[in-house]
Order: C-alpha cells, then sequence, then structure tokens
C-alpha cells in the first residue's frame, strides 16, 4: 500500500482558475481575514477527526507571518445537509460574518441519500447560491465530493455522485467561480496506488474521509489558495 503522504500531487489539482481578489485584498490591506467554510460532515467534522477548515486556518496563518495579520477559517459545517438546506444559512453563517472568501463544500449527501434530494433541486440551488454571492465582495470557492468506499463502491450512488460532479462544474463553470476537485484528487490517489481503504475513517459507513486523506486534502487546498497569481507572498 501506498502512504497517502507519499504520493506527488499533480499541478492541476494545486491552482485555481480565476483569482481570489477579494481574499488578496483583504490580506494586503485589513488587519483580520475571514473565510468562511460552508457545508456539511466534511466541512464540519466526523468521527473525531479534525475536519479540513481548521487545518486550513493552521497552514494559512503559517503562510502568512508577518506581525498585525490574522486569518480566521470560520466552520460553518452542518451534518447531513446539502445545498438546499445549507442556502438557507448564508445570510446568518455566511454573510454576517463579512469574509473575503468563501468555500462551499457541496454534492456528497446529494449522492449518497439520493432518495432524500432531487439533483436538479441541488444544482439549481447551488446555482442561485452563487449568484447571490456574486453580488458581495467575496472570492468563492466551490469543494465537491470525497472519493470513498460509501459511493464508489455502490453501483447506484457512484452513477449518481458521476451526475453530481458534471452539475457542479457545469454551474461552477457558467457562474466563474473556482471548482476544488476533491472527488478527482482522491481518486488520483488511487491511481497511484493508494488504496481505497485508506481514504475512510473506518467507520461502518464508510463515508467520511480518513485522518491522512482530510490532512491531504487540507494541504493541497491551502496549496491552491496560497498559489493564487493574485495573491501576495505574505501580508
Amino acid at each position: 500500500m501506498t502512504a497517502t503522504n507519499s504520493v506527488e500531487f499533480p499541478d492541476v489539482f494545486a491552482t485555481f482558475r480565476h483569482p481570489l481578489r477579494h481574499f488578496r485584498q483583504s490580506l494586503t490591506g485589513q488587519r483580520k481575514t475571514r473565510v468562511v467554510a460552508l457545508g456539511s460532515s466534511s466541512t464540519a467534522g466526523a468521527n473525531d477527526i479534525v475536519a479540513f477548515p481548521a487545518r486550513l486556518e493552521q497552514k494559512l496563518r503559517k503562510a502568512n507571518l508577518n506581525f498585525g495579520c490574522v486569518i480566521d477559517v470560520l466552520n460553518r459545517g452542518v451534518g447531513g445537509q446539502e445545498a438546499p438546506d445549507e442556502i438557507s444559512r448564508i445570510e446568518s453563517d455566511v454573510i454576517a460574518e463579512q469574509p473575503s472568501l468563501v468555500i462551499w463544500q457541496v454534492g456528497t449527501n446529494a449522492a449518497y441519500r439520493y432518495q432524500a434530494y432531487s439533483f436538479d433541486e441541488v444544482e439549481a440551488t447551488l446555482r442561485n447560491g452563487l449568484l447571490w454571492l456574486a453580488r458581495l465582495p467575496v472570492d468563492v470557492i466551490v469543494m465537491d465530493l470525497q472519493y470513498t468506499a460509501a459511493i464508489v463502491e455502490a453501483k447506484d450512488r457512484m452513477e449518481r455522485a458521476e451526475d453530481m460532479q458534471r452539475r457542479i462544474e457545469r454551474v461552477t463553470s457558467t457562474a466563474g467561480v473556482n471548482l476544488f476537485r476533491r472527488w478527482e484528487l482522491m481518486k488520483s490517489w488511487c491511481a497511484a496506488g493508494v488504496l481505497l481503504s485508506a481514504l475512510d475513517d473506518g467507520h461502518e459507513d464508510r463515508l467520511h474521509m480518513s485522518e491522512a486523506a482530510t490532512a491531504k486534502v487540507s494541504e493541497v487546498l491551502a496549496r491552491a489558495i496560497m498559489a493564487d497569481p493574485a495573491a501576495p507572498a505574505d501580508c
């Protein structure tokens, strides 16, 4: 088995298509920069594994060590939710915090609990949410599904996950919003020799990411944000 910490990540997973201008401006002009992570259990955290927002905060702070610059990543994840549930929290959990960057994690529960969600509704809600955020001085990154056994080893869920992937790609492309391709990233680990079983946390549902996978996803996300061509080297 290849350990996840030995995998070399392709550059395509460490860059974004669109510059993070508002995030950059906050780093250069504000003492405190806020990032809000909106999503489900991948964001909130599950099974005693530290979720990506706290890890991302640590990495962004380490990368911007100049005196007086503070970067906070606020965790606004709620387990079991999907875009139609989360959009009702945008005003209170996102806009009220006045972030310069929003990371919206979507898609997993639509594929995992597909009887509970209309894919058309999830797609439309994501589109409308991005239109809402586009009117604000904030950059947005959409994070897609995790590649774990609960979805990959169930044919019906796998087919729906791939459908959801296409929908997320279509919405973000049309909206001109950056997409963090977690699904393709984790899939590439398996192609590089990582066992699928190493990507989940070992709990019965085999849905949530393992400690190692969460750490690596956080690392690649931080690299993508810090590699933003519009971002300064430090604040």
